[in-house]
């Protein structure tokens, strides 16, 4: 029998589909028919093109964040162009705070939409647009100009971010069932984690050629932050009912009621401020295991710590994310025992004379990144399963403008280290994570409910 074109097209894509559907099953290691399922049938019958096209965007989204990095390959950009060392400071509260504190005032906006892929789209393609303009300005330009310019394409991406991120978590909770979530995010994280891992090794032997291979990262994260808008607009999203308008003065006492009214919410934002000491801490970690070394050798310093972060990622972020989707409390509790055994195992390295030798920076920043991946995964997941359709975006919102309002404050601790030296800096930060740990243990067990 002698199939027409048409009949030959739609059998390959059967069995592209089918293809699809099998590893869909095997990444989630669950048949498409669980019981645990907070989609509507027509979500769970798009579900396994979601999952995909959600792991697509996202990984892009994550090797466009390696390449960009602001604690390492900004800082070392800024220092190379000449900018003054004082704008050093500002990239890592930019980028950070940037990205979540505006989430307040933006998010009763946000609500409104009934497909809101869009304005994750559009977040991605103003992140591309500022990622390119980094690159052109490391291009073109030297000195505080160059610096300057980047902090201003930085907080663009910052600000766009923010609207990415309010968005992301109700679209994952649309588009994607319960059981699944940790399992799309964790495998994005692992695909990212590879290439930003390449990325580094690529820099260790760049040699006099570093310069051109950071700029044409920029604009390599500009076109993949295109890319993956294009990728998640894709994405089928039930239309979600719009909220009614009101003032943004009254939108914002209503989601701060939200903590008078939930415990679980405060415990959980509680747990979560405690563990922005495993973002906090590398800064301060590599300065103590760096002290006395030549200016010289300060990228093979960073270059070390873009390798140890990506490993880590690489190594733990799909199975964080299997985890999470089984217990998210468990996560929070695990990360939070990890950082400050990363923590203190660094101050307890350097009293003895071994952090810089055999390897120890090294080893205690991979420990540390490691419970950083797991705190970004099972921070993201929790939220998401604890929060209903109708509150995901307030707790969203609510959540990152309070940490992005820590983040800020956490600038202090620079202060700290100029009065009472790293090392306490690092052992306040260990008892956070330790702190962190112990108040976790009251988080319910959201996936089981």
């Amino acid at each position: 029998m002698i199939l027409s074109r048409s009949e030959r097209l739609r059998a390959i894509r059967a069995m592209a589909q089918d293809k699809k559907r099998a590893v869909f099953r095997l990444l989630t290691s669950t048949s498409e028919t669980p019981g645990n399922l907070d989609i509507t049938e027509t979500a769970r019958a798009h579900e396994p093109d979601n999952f995909f096209r959600h792991v697509t965007s996202l990984s892009a989204s994550k090797i466009a964040d390696g390449l960009i990095d602001p604690k390492l390959v900004l800082s070392w950009l800024l220092t190379t162009l000449g900018a003054p060392a004082g704008l050093l400071g500002l990239l890592v509260p930019i980028r950070e705070a940037g990205a979540l504190f505006p989430q307040m005032f933006t998010a009763g906006a946000l609500r409104k939409l009934k497909h809101r892929k869009w304005a994750w789209a559009g977040g991605a393609l103003v992140e591309g647009i500022a990622a390119i303009a980094m690159g052109l300005a490391a291009l073109m330009l030297t000195g505080a100009v160059a610096g300057w310019v980047i902090l201003g394409a930085l907080a663009a991406l910052a600000l766009a971010r923010s609207v990415c991120s309010v968005t992301y978590k109700d679209v994952l909770g649309k588009t994607i069932a319960r059981s699944r979530r940790g399992t799309a995010t964790g495998t994005a994280g692992t695909i990212g984690a590879g290439a930003v891992l390449a990325y580094g090794v690529l820099l260790a032997f760049a040699g006099e050629n570093r310069l051109a291979l950071v700029t044409g990262g920029l604009v390599l994260a500009g076109g993949l932050w295109v890319a993956a808008g294009a990728v998640f607009a894709s994405l089928f999203e039930e239309a979600s009912e719009p909220e009614t308008s009101s003032s943004p003065v009254r939108r914002l006492a209503d989601d701060f009621g939200l903590l008078a009214r939930d415990a679980q919410l405060r415990r959980f934002i509680l747990v979560r401020a405690l563990l922005t000491s495993t973002a906090l801490a590398p800064p301060f970690m590599v300065a103590l295991g760096t002290q006395g070394e030549a200016a010289r050798n300060m990228f093979g310093g960073l270059g070390l710590l873009v390798v140890a972060s990506a490993s880590a990622g690489l190594l733990s972020s799909y199975v964080w994310g299997r985890l999470a989707d089984r217990s998210s409390r468990k996560v929070l509790i695990l990360t939070g025992l990890a950082g400050a055994l990363a923590l203190f195992g660094t101050l307890g390295l350097n009293t003895a004379g071994l952090l810089v030798a055999n390897a120890g920076l090294p080893a205690m920043i991979f420990i540390l990144m490691i419970a950083y991946q797991g705190v970004r995964l099972g921070r993201s997941t929790h939220l998401v399963d604890m929060a209903t359709a109708e509150t995901r975006a307030a707790y969203t919102a609510l959540s990152n403008t309070i940490i992005g309002t820590v983040l800020i404050l956490g600038g202090g601790f620079s202060l700290v280290a100029s009065f009472a030296g790293l090392a306490t800096v690092i052992a306040i930060l260990g008892a956070m994570s330790a702190l962190a740990a112990l108040i976790a243990l009251g988080l319910d067990e959201v996936q089981s409910g």
